[in-house]
């Protein structure tokens, strides 16, 4: 079961790393290359926020495994560069999701 787990978690977090904006576009914001205002930047980050919303969605890890998936982390990037706010909607749609994924706190 706990290879089964492994395995869908390693598979998730792939499928994120292929569209994860902080890795290059990112850096061209810090670099001043782009702005965080950018049009076609807001398009790359908000399709990566709704393939990582998608692969929540499809996710059935564990209570040990989910918070590996945590966004707030990754978001919080987005936010502090300005390229995001936590108002904005897929933002807030994220969170949600995984919220909604997570167990009640104790």
């Amino acid at each position: 079961m706990m290879d089964d787990q492994d395995t869908q978690l390693r598979r998730a977090i792939g499928t994120l790393l292929q569209s994860d904006p902080l890795i290059k576009l990112l850096q061209e914001v810090r670099l001043g290359r782009m702005k965080a205002t950018d049009v076609g930047l807001r398009a790359v980050v908000e399709s990566w926020i709704g393939t990582y919303t998608q692969v929540l969605k499809s996710q059935s890890l564990n209570a040990l495994m989910l918070p590996r998936l945590d966004p707030v982390p990754r978001l919080q990037v987005l936010v502090d560069a300005g390229v995001l706010s936590w108002e904005h909607p897929a933002t807030c749609e994220l969170r949600d999701v995984f919220r909604s994924l997570s167990p009640p706190a104790a």
